[in-house]
């Protein structure tokens, strides 16, 4: 399935994601219903376009980091960022901290994630993948395990904070820290949309060339070294720009899992182990399944909505056990070449 292909898949899933829902819209509503307009502007297309580029961030980071621990079953959060994320956005909800008027409109809200659960779970996800990568070093260089085995650490502390975060809080904070957990794009504005919609170019630009690079990588580092790759720079960028695209894309909509999990996989069943082409095809069907989930999640139950995160997850989970399953069979190595 090519990049062609995908984007028509991608603008098919855009399209009913804007005009589906629990109140239909019809192209020509628009003029006929003077609320047609405000539903379509205000809500369905800011949170369109926040599910296309959420799953396409975290896509995106799950390739790199199956490519660069050279491990199909890696995902986002293994490096902290997730555990990181929920531990400062539960502190802001537990603490009731708001942002104050003057703030939360000014001029430069447009370009900066200032909402305070927001800003704090990117903090959180900052901190936590630092202190992962330092933790992971030995001997001034990357040890892949070492990060992998810090990365769950760090989660699990992360966790137990929450927990206790959640034990103490009130009805109200308590409520709202278990559904920002599940991951919502309720909240859903366009400015707040500014960090993610230039991220996500920036870091497909930053990639452009690194599929043969990885492609290469696979081969084991001594491999790699004596083909002139640099493997101890590509690490690094790589678990960088991994870790970036998803702390903002959990600091605004919150725990999604499994995106980072589905579509490399799913990509690399369909289209073989090469990564030449796989960071857009990735970002593609990650923005793809995305919008579909969160389609689902509005319509489930109408007018009750799901948490997309917990949709995610009821179809992530058996398909990462599967694919656990078939690897431990041996059926496979759908992680490299």
């Amino acid at each position: 399935m090519g990049l062609g292909r995908l984007g028509l898949l991608f603008g098919l899933a855009f399209t009913a994601a804007v005009l589906l829902g629990p109140v239909a819209l019809r192209p020509w509503d628009l003029a006929a219903h003077p609320a047609a307009g405000p539903i379509l502007l205000e809500l369905r297309l800011p949170r369109a376009v926040l599910a296309a580029t959420v799953g396409a961030a975290l896509a995106v980071a799950g390739v790199l980091l199956q490519a660069i621990l050279r491990n199909p079953l890696a995902d986002p959060a293994l490096l902290g960022v997730s555990g990181g994320a929920a531990l400062g956005a539960a502190l802001v909800l537990a603490l009731g901290i708001t942002l104050p008027t003057a703030l939360a409109f000014g001029s430069t809200s447009a370009f900066l994630p200032f909402m305070p659960v927001a800003g704090a779970a990117f903090a959180g996800a900052l901190l936590a993948v630092s202190l992962v990568l330092r933790l992971g070093r030995r001997a001034q260089r990357l040890d892949l395990a070492g990060v992998l085995l810090a990365g769950v650490a760090v989660n699990t502390l992360c966790g137990a904070a929450v927990g206790l975060l959640m034990v103490l809080a009130g009805d109200s904070a308590l409520r709202s820290i278990s559904f920002w957990l599940f991951g919502s794009l309720a909240q859903a504005s366009w400015s707040h949309l500014a960090p993610l919609l230039l991220g996500l170019p920036i870091a497909l630009y930053a990639t452009r060339r690194w599929g043969t690079a990885l492609d290469v990588y696979q081969l084991g580092d001594r491999e790699a070294t004596h083909h002139g790759l640099p493997v101890g720079r590509l690490q690094r960028q790589a678990l960088l720009l991994a870790s970036l695209l998803t702390a903002l894309a959990v600091a605004l909509a919150g725990i999604i899992g499994f995106i980072g999990l589905l579509v490399p996989q799913g990509l690399a069943l369909v289209l073989g182990p090469s990564y030449r082409h796989r960071l857009p095809q990735a970002a593609l069907a990650g923005a793809t399944l995305l919008l579909l989930a969160d389609l689902g999640a509005r319509l489930a139950l109408a007018p009750t909505e799901l948490p997309v995160g917990m949709l995610t997850a009821l179809l992530g989970g058996p398909f990462f056990l599967w694919l656990l399953r078939r690897r431990l069979a041996g059926g496979g190595t759908e992680g490299g070449p």
